[in-house]
């Protein structure tokens, strides 16, 4: 039986997919911040589509509510935050985590996020507010003003090599998957910090799975640094990351940062036996 996508967690035969599915999900997929606004043919090559098809699936998606258009360019449209808004209802990872993170917040005044891995990017699926890490300034007498990095906001997606939490993530690997993944995608250079080489890359990895922590320093923006711990189940599975973001200034401190460490360290030792 022939099977489609033999790299897909969940392969099945070509008889029982759905390719206008597919198609029309592609074409979502090809909107992100470096193109929120599409025509036809900059869709039809980034969904590897023929302009005929891509055509089709973007009329569909517009006449669906998905897509915005003013007849030549189109644009997601709020219709889609119905998909994310109810996976974040109702899945159980973000609801199971986000006591744990306001609580880090309230107690360290620093931001918090919970991340998984989707193929080449990383995807925050709970994160501490804002309004939660302010809170905690007149209890604490600390007037520091939290770290705000661009972009780190709940369902945001950030390259995977270049993050404390997709470095967690990807030395949780078994080899072969990591060789896999190594071998499928590039380590494009975000700023001047940020390791490129593929040698290199492995040895961070390799830190990583000795250390059980990541620390990457304006590696994705310049003025951020993040550190990084995993987030296992009951069985030793890697399911998540946790992590910290703060300035240089922060975590550059010994003693901060190896305070921060033991904290996020307890909280997911906690969260073990509900993961």
């Amino acid at each position: 039986m022939t099977r489609l996508d033999s790299a897909s967690p969940f392969p099945i035969a070509k008889a029982d997919m759905i390719e206008g599915l597919a198609k029309g999900l592609a074409v979502l997929e090809s909107f992100d911040t470096e193109r929120q606004r599409l025509n036809i043919t900059l869709a039809a090559s980034r969904a590897g589509l023929s302009r005929a098809a891509a055509r089709r699936q973007l009329l569909t998606l517009t006449h669906l509510g998905y897509l915005e258009t003013d007849g030549s360019h189109y644009w997601l449209s709020p219709r889609v935050l119905r998909l994310s808004g109810s996976y974040l209802a109702s899945a159980r990872l973000p609801r199971l985590l986000q006591p744990t993170l306001n609580r880090l917040a309230v107690q360290t005044r620093e931001w918090f996020s919970a991340v998984v891995l989707d193929e080449r990017e990383v995807v925050i699926v709970a994160r501490s507010g804002f309004v939660d890490a302010l809170s905690s300034a007149s209890a604490t007498g600390d007037t520091r003003p939290p770290l705000r990095a661009y972009g780190l906001h709940l369902g945001a997606r950030l390259p995977a090599h270049a993050t404390s939490t997709g470095r967690v993530l990807l030395a949780a690997m078994e080899p072969a998957a990591l060789d896999h993944w190594l071998a499928a995608q590039r380590l494009p250079r975000l700023t001047p910090r940020t390791t490129t080489d593929p040698a290199q890359f492995r040895a961070l990895l390799d830190a990583v799975r000795r250390d059980d922590y990541c620390v990457a320093s304006e590696e994705h923006e310049a003025g951020v640094m993040a550190m990084a711990v995993p987030l296992r189940n009951m069985h030793g599975h890697t399911v998540a990351a946790l992590n910290v973001v703060a300035t240089p200034a922060r975590l550059q401190r010994a003693a901060a940062r190896r305070e921060l460490l033991a904290t996020m360290a307890e909280a997911a030792m906690e969260l073990r036996g509900s993961l």
